[in-house]
């Protein structure tokens, strides 16, 4: 593990650099296209629409959000690192990305080759929650459960081999719980058939999840960060709850075609950081249990390479397709 952290460290630091030509610092002057590779109306859309709307009033153009799911992200991740490398093309990430550069053994492009971190913009925790009837009202309680009932307890997602996935596989290797993984097209649907009772529990996105907690159509056992959730902290972690060393989070960031100059990245990260640091966004942000991660672009890029060696070491240790 150490030698393919050293050659992520490697590549991504390459692809830092930037190579292109200089351009003039009054970046942008026509619109930036901003791409997100999911559809209308999830977290990473809202997320990035929030951001588009602060960047295009105070950076004098548009930042137009481009929906492009699709292809296990892919596709819209795809439009991003073959399009020119003057800042006008930009991808909003998150664990998916770091996760499909192990899951997908046929992907057109080599994502750690072919993009520039430019900076993260949040963090934040998964949630573990279970169907109101399930018997079991604590972490504890609920490994017991599951040790009782080997087998007879589903765990849904929103897709095999997305964070959410991830986060229950995790739980599963640490635990010895023995738990039947049912993927959805999507965190939506997977969060329906838990309130419905079609499933017993998942590890939703606090963004999503948070709201069903607090109606009461869900019930929230613990988060899955390394902290408790500024959003709700009545909750523990499952470290805290006994499962020694746990930690998964939720994170999103901006990425760039690789060898975007370094004047072009840099005034984006500037941006980006005054959006974060604003009081509006800012609060809005905390409320809905998103907490600000921004930062340079090499901060960025160490984060990726853990990111990517945590998920690849899940990935095979559980045996995910996808």
């Amino acid at each position: 593990m150490i030698r393919l952290a050293l050659i992520l460290a490697l590549a991504l630091g390459a692809a830092l650099a930037g190579t292109g030509p200089a351009f003039a610092v009054d970046y942008p002057v026509r619109p930036v296209k901003w791409i997100v590779p999911y559809p209308p109306g999830g977290t990473t859309d809202v997320l990035a629409r929030i951001m588009a709307v602060w960047l295009s009033e105070k950076m004098g153009q548009a930042f137009v959000i481009e929906n492009k799911p699709g292809g296990g992200n892919n596709i819209g991740v795809e439009m991003v690192v073959t399009a020119p490398p003057d800042g006008y093309t930009m991808l909003l990430v998150n664990p998916a990305n770091g996760i499909n550069a192990t899951l997908y053994k046929d992907l057109r492009y080599n994502f750690i080759r072919d993009i520039a971190p430019v900076a993260g913009l949040v963090r934040t925790p998964n949630v573990m929650e279970v169907r109101t009837s399930f018997p079991a009202k604590t972490v504890a309680e609920f490994i017991a459960y599951c040790k009782a009932n080997p087998g007879k307890i589903n765990m849904a997602s929103s897709g095999s081999g997305t964070s959410v996935h991830l986060s229950g596989e995790l739980f599963k290797s640490m635990t010895g719980c023995q738990m039947l993984h049912v993927p959805y097209k999507g965190a939506g649907p997977a969060l329906v058939d838990v309130i419905a009772g079609q499933v017993h529990m998942t590890f939703g996105s606090v963004l999503s999840s948070l709201g069903h907690v607090k109606n009461g159509r869900l019930r929230a056992l613990g988060v899955t960060g390394a902290k408790r959730s500024v959003a709700a902290p009545e909750l523990p972690t499952l470290a805290e709850a006994g499962v020694k060393g746990y930690r998964t989070t939720t994170w999103y960031g901006l990425l760039a075609p690789a060898n975007t100059p370094a004047t072009i990245t840099n005034r984006l990260v500037a941006d980006m950081q005054k959006a974060i640091d604003s009081p509006d966004i800012k609060n809005r942000l905390l409320t809905d249990g998103a907490e600000p991660a921004a930062g340079t672009p090499k901060q960025f890029h160490d984060f990726l390479v853990s990111e990517m060696t945590r998920a690849r070491e899940i990935i095979q240790r559980a045996g995910v397709t996808p």
